[in-house]
């Protein structure tokens, strides 16, 4: 009787444990599908899911959305899921916050005797309010930057393609996966604007919209040019080598403008450091001489 008794209490406490198992292992497959739903990765570290709770939170959503200039900078950075977005508004949140507690805590330390101190606590609050956005600007021009120069590169291997018989929409998609290394900025917004065209959209109203989201004048020159391939079907191979030549030219004039500011820099820093070097050299002989002359 007793034997049997233990052994109906350990097949329930079996049975218990693997059914615990069971719910624990269904409990966190759900939380990975809604970390998935809600645009975050299932491995995500705390400091991460904390920065998004803070960027999903209404005064982060705020800061964000009062500034039109951050919209536009986000979409040219690329910056266009609601988790990117949010991480954005978690810094733009947390940056003044920690500037304003770093600046309190090291002047209650370190000064306490300050008269005025309000001061540097509200300008450790603006600069870290500022910050953020300037390091967004400073990113976003730089991706412009990329991309210009990435399409001296990809006008000609367009225009191989289509000389070689391929339709707007083949060339596109063998750039984007055969030319990741050769031009890996541009290549990634092809990727998005054919994963839409996949979904059911049309080409032409894509790259239109990509083109405004990214406000890059060559890349907006070349999509008015495929834009016209699209619609009419030809014609516009002379329209794309007459734009590589602007391009080369637009970039020629630059360099050369570039080169003319740095001959500029050069001679000040010339002026600085070799001029007092190539003085003493010449005029040190003369010098001393005059200085033994007067002594004696």
């Amino acid at each position: 009787m007793n034997a049997s008794m233990l052994l109906s209490s350990l097949l329930f406490l079996l049975a218990s444990g693997l059914f615990i198992c069971v719910m624990v292992q269904l409990r966190h497959r759900a939380r990975q599908v809604v970390q998935r739903l809600d645009g975050k990765a299932p491995g995500e570290s705390r400091l991460s899911q904390w920065l998004q709770a803070l960027g999903t939170s209404r005064v982060g959503q705020q800061s964000v959305k009062l500034d039109n200039e951050t919209q536009t900078l986000l979409n040219c950075l690329g910056w266009r899921t609601a988790r990117q977005r949010a991480l954005f508004a978690a810094l733009q949140v947390g940056v003044p916050v920690l500037a304003l507690a770093l600046s309190a805590l090291v002047q209650g330390l370190f000064f306490p005797q300050v008269i005025h101190p309000w001061l540097v606590p509200a300008f450790a609050l603006g600069i870290g309010y500022l910050l953020p956005k300037r390091l967004l600007a400073a990113a976003a021009h730089h991706r412009q930057k990329k991309l210009a120069m990435e399409i001296s590169t990809f006008i000609p291997l367009l225009r191989i393609l289509f000389e070689s018989g391929m339709a707007v929409e083949q060339s596109l998609r063998v750039l984007s996966n055969e030319g990741k290394q050769l031009m890996p900025t541009l290549t990634q917004e092809l990727r998005l604007v054919l994963a839409r065209v996949d979904s059911g959209l049309e080409l032409g109203d894509e790259l239109h919209k990509v083109t405004r989201l990214l406000a890059v004048d060559e890349f907006t020159d070349t999509c008015v040019i495929l834009q016209q391939l699209i619609h009419q079907g030809g014609g516009a191979m002379k329209s794309l080598l007459a734009l590589k030549l602007l391009l080369d030219d637009k970039r020629l004039a630059r360099l050369q403008e570039y080169i003319s500011k740095m001959s500029a820099k050069m001679s000040v820093v010339m002026m600085l450091f070799l001029f007092p070097a190539l003085l003493i050299v010449l005029a040190g002989p003369g010098f001393t001489a005059l200085a033994r002359a007067f002594a004696s």
